[in-house]
């Protein structure tokens, strides 16, 4: 697949793809002749292909493609590419992905089953006041004795609590989750099982001592449901210093390193547990890492493969000796070739860095003397010529044919083409003409790689992260804690180290003591 794609000659037409097509075809029936079946049954023979559906696509779903994997031209020409996948994974691989779609339906099943508990206990909660108040006047109106306007004072009182406690909690709980965690939230559970105890020991006793005896003091019962909302809003306060106040004060950092390409950022966290630390690591890591770009490591690869397919070993014992011979010659000559590839690594990264800013010059010239063509405007100026406006999108259309070859082959050469769609470019380029923003703005985005957030979303944001940590993802992060989030192409290693205990002193200085002597010498100039 690699060797259709690396040819620009790709994209002249279909009648030179499909006669190159079928001989493609023919050498692969050869091979298949040629080879022989394995005895064990390897992975290699006994493969499927599995695509991901393009309404869930993962993080570096394009990163088997080669750096010209996609048009270049942006839909000058439309070619249709066949090949096999690099993706190939066998039937046991086939069972293992089955079972995380199972794994992920239970998943759903306990968060719904989550916040179905908690929905039902907080109408059990803000209920249970209203109730006791209720039940009274309705079972043995005409036995109570009469409250008058203290009851009305503690009507209101309760009205107002239960309506700022339904704030406070609106505010604290019902939020869209934001991720699937694997394990449950042990404070929010600890505090549904408390108040789930407080309201069911306050109905035991409401049932035991009122409504058996029918106790015809209504000012203590409303009392009593008073008393019940205030410890309620306790409890609320409690949740708020729980769940939000204890985990500001940072106790933690964490370094945070992508295992492909070595990038690195550092994170101050408080008292969290495993699984929330992964949670804040991954919101941080879509907005300060660059993207994932595959392409950029497969120069080093395909260098260590070019090494080694010049290498020809000649048997000239005849067959008789065994293949540990030639890999001891491969080793060999492979170690007297490394002494010189440091020469060709210099000068291919010279050669690079000296196209990537001739290039880059380039699409700078080209995109300052498109935009000196767009003039906004007036008012009054509108009113003069109505038949040559144009909306932002037409007029990014216009003036984008002057510097798409430029652009196109500066994303090339800095392996960033297959991030950036015509169409992106064009809503980028029509955002910055109804701004009124300099090329200097448009040019930042294609310029240098940016974060994953600034790209499109569907196509680089990995759906599924997989959090691997010998310790229990719902303990608190300790010293020297190691854990790993894993996604499709790469994964991030996370070490935690505790921020350690700073002891400052003070010490005075008295501003008289500032006194200087100027001291002469007879050799100096002074």
């Amino acid at each position: 697949m690699s060797a259709t794609m690396d040819t620009e000659s790709t994209y002249s037409g279909y009648s030179h793809y499909s006669g190159h097509s079928k001989k493609a075809h023919r050498q692969g029936s050869r091979d298949r002749h040629k080879s022989p079946r394995s005895k064990d049954g390897s992975r290699s023979e006994k493969s499927v292909t599995i695509q991901t559906p393009p309404a869930e696509p993962l993080l570096g779903n394009d990163a088997s493609r080669t750096e010209e994997g996609q048009d270049d031209n942006w839909g000058e020409t439309t070619t249709a590419i066949t090949g096999t996948s690099e993706h190939s994974i066998s039937q046991e691989d086939i069972a293992r992905i089955s079972k995380d779609l199972e794994d992920s339906v239970g998943l759903d099943c306990k968060r719904y089953l989550g916040l179905t508990v908690a929905a039902v206990l907080g109408l059990l909660v803000f209920l249970t006041p209203v109730a006791f108040i209720l039940l009274p006047q309705i079972l043995w109106r005409d036995a109570l004795e009469p409250c008058g306007t203290v009851c009305e004072g503690l009507f209101i009182s309760v009205a107002f609590k239960l309506l700022i406690l339904l704030i406070g909690t609106w505010a604290l709980f019902f939020r869209q989750p934001k991720a699937d965690i694997p394990r449950v939230f042990v404070f929010r559970a600890l505090l549904l099982v408390l108040i789930f105890l407080f309201v069911f020991s306050y109905w035991l006793f409401y049932g035991v001592r009122i409504l058996d005896s029918k106790d015809t003091n209504y000012q203590g019962i409303v009392q009593y449901a008073v008393s019940l909302v205030d410890a309620l809003l306790f409890i609320h306060y409690l949740a708020i210093v729980l769940l939000e106040l204890r985990q500001l004060q940072p106790m933690f950092a964490v370094k945070v390193v992508r295992s492909t390409d070595g990038e690195s950022r550092y994170y101050s966290l408080g008292h969290l547990s495993i699984q929330r630390a992964a949670l804040v690591v991954l919101e941080n890591y879509y907005k300060d890492f660059t993207v994932y770009n595959p392409a950029l490591l497969t120069a080093s690869k395909s260098r260590a493969a070019k090494h080694m397919a010049g290498l020809k070993v000649y048997n000239v014992d005849g067959p008789g000796n065994n293949a540990s011979g030639q890999s001891r010659a491969m080793i060999a000559a492979a170690a007297r070739r490394r002494d010189s590839s440091h020469n060709e690594l210099y000068y291919e990264e010279a050669d690079h860095e000296r196209r990537v800013k001739k290039r880059r010059a380039r699409l700078v010239v080209a995109v300052e003397e498109a935009f000196t063509h767009i003039k906004r405007l007036q008012a009054e100026e509108q009113q003069k010529a109505p038949g040559e406006m144009m909306d932002p999108r037409e007029a990014a259309q216009a003036i984008f044919p002057s510097m798409a070859r430029a652009l196109q082959k500066y994303l090339r050469t800095t392996r960033q083409q297959q991030y950036h769609s015509m169409e992106s470019i064009l809503q980028h380029l029509s955002f910055c003409i109804t701004n009124n923003m300099t090329p200097k703005v448009f040019l930042e985005r294609y310029l240098s790689p940016g974060p994953t957030l600034q790209y499109d979303r569907d196509r680089w944001f990995s759906k599924q992260w997989t959090l691997v940590s010998e310790e229990a993802v719902t303990s608190g992060l300790q010293d020297g804690i190691v854990f790993v989030l894993k996604c499709l192409d790469f994964s991030l290693v996370v070490n935690v180290k505790k921020i350690p205990f700073i002891k400052l002193s003070e010490e005075f200085i008295d501003p008289k003591s500032h006194k200087f002597v100027l001291r002469l010498q007879s050799e100096t100039s002074v």
